[in-house]
């Protein structure tokens, strides 16, 4: 439970057929907002005007038995960034032969690709893209996976909450745009990536990224205020017990606020949108094990909570079992 003495997050919750905004307390307990709120999307529409009044305004604390936790927002727009964490740039460039010439040795071509980034970093921008929100999933639900593909990866990331949207956002007033955090697992079917029928067009994020269940997202949102520091947050995965990926923010290329600001240039943020900051090291790709049916994925972010989701493959699920 990330939250501590003092604070609280937000949360969206089910309980039977009603579903509810609560406001989640340090002691593991949830008050109902839906007196004061029909929706999230409805507080975070408003959120200058109540997050600061947001305690006062819930039900008498209930305890989480018998509540189903969905994910925390309901966004209108998911902005993803692609290839922005250093040492996972250079892992895949590495493991994928990308920009190794004839008869380098594997430490040139590692040195290649860090000039590459610095490059990047110097004078390059991030690469964002949109996501489906019928990809959405809880913390703790099943991860379908789909019987096309076979090469069905886990990208545990850092996701911004949109709470004041706006276009042309300043970067030193990006953060003022955003209402808190949340955990996502942006969930990546390797092999449908690239389309060979297209050529140099590039990627097809649509059918790679975007199976219903491809993004548990929560459990909760954490109030931006609670979070002192974005680019200082540990990032771990663990597979069946075994740690996959744990890496730093501050491993990032772009940081939160740059990429805020450089969605709001090509996009209007609205309240709510969820922008995904990027996997950092250690997906399947690198480790060549992918998710299997009966995998169970164990991921957090300090201050953020944790996931659970177990994988279940389509034809499993579509049989009953």
């Amino acid at each position: 439970m990330p939250v501590a003495d003092g604070q609280f997050a937000l949360g969206r919750f089910a309980d039977g057929g009603r579903v509810f905004p609560g406001l989640v307390l340090a002691s593991e307990r949830v008050a109902d907002l839906s007196a004061a709120f029909a929706s999230m999307h409805e507080i975070l529409e408003r959120w200058d005007e109540v997050e600061d009044g947001l305690e006062e305004l819930g039900a008498e604390p209930r305890g989480l038995d018998g509540l189903r936790v969905l994910p925390p927002v309901e966004p209108r727009q998911i902005l993803q960034s692609g290839a922005n964490y250093h040492r996972h740039v250079v892992e895949l460039a590495v493991d994928q032969g990308i920009g190794r010439e004839p008869g380098m040795t594997i430490e040139a071509h590692r040195a290649n690709v860090i000039r590459m980034m610095d490059e990047r970093v110097a004078h390059g921008e991030p690469y964002v893209f949109l996501g489906a929100v019928s990809a959405l999933a809880g913390a703790y639900d099943d991860v379908v996976l789909p019987a096309r593909g076979e090469q069905h990866d886990w990208e545990l990331e850092l996701a911004a909450v949109i709470g004041r949207g706006g276009r042309d956002v300043p970067r030193d007033r990006a953060l003022e745009h955003v209402a808190g955090y949340t955990i996502c697992n942006d969930i990546t079917t390797r092999d449908l990536v690239h389309r060979p029928d297209l050529g140099p067009i590039g990627s097809d994020w649509v059918r790679a990224k975007n199976s219903p269940t491809f993004l548990p997202t929560g459990p909760w949102l954490v109030p931006a205020r609670f979070v002192p520091d974005p680019m200082n947050l540990q990032i771990r995965l663990e597979l069946n017990g075994e740690v996959m990926q744990d890496e730093s923010t501050a491993d990032m290329i772009f940081d939160v606020a740059r990429l805020v600001s450089y969605a709001s240039e090509r996009v209007e943020l609205l309240p709510g949108d969820l922008l995904l900051t990027g996997s950092p090291a250690g997906n399947g790709t690198h480790w060549n094990r992918f998710l299997r049916d009966g995998d169970v994925m164990e991921g957090s972010i300090t201050g953020l909570g944790a996931q659970r989701n177990r994988c279940r493959s389509a034809a499993g699920v579509g049989a009953g079992a």
